[in-house]
């Protein structure tokens, strides 16, 4: 069997190729061959391949090459082949694919309404990108919101999860929280989350002089400014930083200007290709990582699994309401067909060249 699949030079987010492997056509026992059918692609995508050696992304579809690997993306797959009892040809699965045409998991703790893939080269990485849902079983699942969920649903988990921890942390005494990239869908997503009761802190979006008329329309932020305008903030305002953008002279701009009035510095994503220092001592809080699936976890330890769902399915959808909103939608998706169109749209990607209103889904395999 030959599988087409995209790959992605590590360490330049920006170039691809296509290329085709072979796969055994007898499927051993206990494993499952998905058909990928549809996929989401955003800048999510590129902070997966820009932090692929760091935080193991390239290790969940691994490539078989040193120099090339294989970004990880969320959308729909169809079970195609199975040796696994209980699930059937023609399932419907939800969950982190690569971008090829298809995949082999091999499914542990099957339940109704998912499984896990225990293959051994994803052993101890983290298990919310391991988890696969089983549609017919997913609550929040309609065949014709596909789309809108398989782009919104991973940006807004982190989107959500982030406000949550920073109320958690009582913001870390500041008053207001700084997004940078704030036309990028996680970054007003998390600015509708904290403006959400009980609300309690203010908002402040950064983005480039062409997106500020989209992202002030939004209504999502109580100031919005261009990165150049960054001086006009009060430099002793107590203030949290959050950076969806990885630029890293912006980030070294913001430190700078407020210095020990900056409380926290988190580190989301990176839209943008980071230029500057990245390890040079900045005044003010050491930037860190925000790592979405330590916060899943410490949040499903604390609530369990079905109230977890339960408080982010429900905030979702609220914001999806709002996101699709007819006549006024922040959100404008788009289709593409084939992992062809992939190579430039993740090239786009890269390099920032996106419409902040447009949600990018590609067919893969047969549309549904």
């Amino acid at each position: 069997m030959r599988v087409q699949r995209l790959l992605t030079r590590k360490g330049d987010a920006s170039v691809h190729r296509l290329d085709a492997v072979e796969l055994d056509a007898a499927l051993p026992p206990g494993q499952l061959q998905l058909a990928v059918s549809r996929v989401a692609i955003t800048t999510n995508n590129i902070t997966y391949a820009l932090f692929g050696e760091q935080m193991h992304y390239w290790q969940f579809f691994p490539s078989g090459d040193p120099d090339w690997g294989i970004v990880p993306v969320w959308g729909f797959a169809d079970v195609v082949a199975s040796t696994v009892p209980g699930i059937a040809v023609g399932e419907r699965i939800y969950g982190y694919l690569p971008l090829a045409e298809q995949l082999r998991v091999q499914p542990a703790r099957v339940t109704a309404e998912g499984f896990v893939d225990a293959a051994a080269h994803r052993a101890g990485l983290p298990a919310v990108y391991n988890r696969y849902v089983r549609c017919a079983a997913d609550a929040d699942y309609c065949r014709d919101d596909e789309d809108a969920l398989m782009i919104v649903r991973p940006l807004f988990t982190t989107a959500y999860l982030l406000g949550d921890f920073l109320r958690e942390q009582s913001f870390f005494g500041a008053t207001q929280v700084i997004l940078s990239s704030a036309s990028s869908k996680t970054a007003y997503a998390t600015a509708w989350c904290l403006k959400q009761p009980p609300g309690g802190i203010d908002v402040v979006g950064l983005t480039s002089a062409a997106n500020r008329d989209f992202v002030r329309a939004l209504g999502c932020y109580d100031r919005v400014l261009s990165y150049d305008e960054v001086a006009s903030l009060a430099p002793t305002t107590p203030s949290v930083y959050a950076d969806f953008s990885g630029s890293a002279a912006q980030r070294a701009r913001l430190h700078g200007h407020f210095g020990d009035a900056l409380r926290h510095s988190a580190v989301i994503g990176a839209t943008q290709f980071s230029v500057g220092p990245k390890e040079a001592p900045l005044p003010g809080a050491k930037p860190t990582f925000f790592f979405t699936p330590d916060q899943v976890r410490r949040r499903i330890e604390a609530w369990g699994p079905a109230e977890f769902q339960r408080r982010l399915v429900g905030s979702q959808r609220l914001f999806l309401s709002r996101a699709l909103q007819t006549g006024d939608p922040w959100l404008r998706i788009e289709r593409h067909r084939g992992l062809e169109a992939a190579v430039s749209l993740m090239a786009q990607m890269a390099k920032g060249k996106v419409d902040p209103r447009a949600g990018h889904a590609l067919v893969v395999g047969a549309a549904r």
